[in-house]
């Protein structure tokens, strides 16, 4: 059995959830949340539409760590594997990684944090939950 990601889904109306899913395939409408991992017996399941999503934040750790705050920005040096790009939400917060794929006929893009030792892995963003997005050039990284 394949096994399960720990994701931390975000809805449009600001609520948020926290669980295992397997086989998210961005190019689907729905998946499934587990409140617990698939080993337990009495899990519970919850069916995600993607369009009342803002993001899924794939992650280490379901309770993260409250001490450690990820860093947000890039800095010079950094490896990219994508563009780095600035998302805007409808909601208004912002966030940067480098996005990695853009396929057209799914419903978001993969966007890579720009610190690989964080919490977030990886993140789902949702294409309708975007207000704007654009690139960052080279010269607006940080240099901690």
């Amino acid at each position: 059995m394949e096994p399960a990601s720990k994701i931390v889904a975000r809805y449009l109306d600001g609520r948020i959830v926290k669980g295992y899913t397997q086989h998210f395939d961005p190019d689907r409408s729905r998946f499934h949340l587990r409140k617990a991992p698939a080993e337990a017996s009495d899990e519970i399941r919850t069916d995600l539409r993607m369009e009342e999503l803002k993001a899924i934040f794939f992650v280490r750790t379901l309770e993260g760590n409250p001490h450690c705050r990820s860093r947000r920005e890039f800095i010079e040096g950094d490896r990219s594997y994508g563009d780095r790009v600035e998302v805007t939400f409808g909601d208004g917060e912002v966030v940067r990684g480098s996005k990695i794929d853009s396929y057209p006929y799914r419903s978001g893009f993969f966007l890579l944090p720009p610190d690989p030792k964080g919490n977030t892995v990886i993140t789902f963003v949702v294409s309708t939950a975007v207000k704007d997005i654009r690139y960052v050039p080279a010269a607006l990284t940080s240099d901690a």
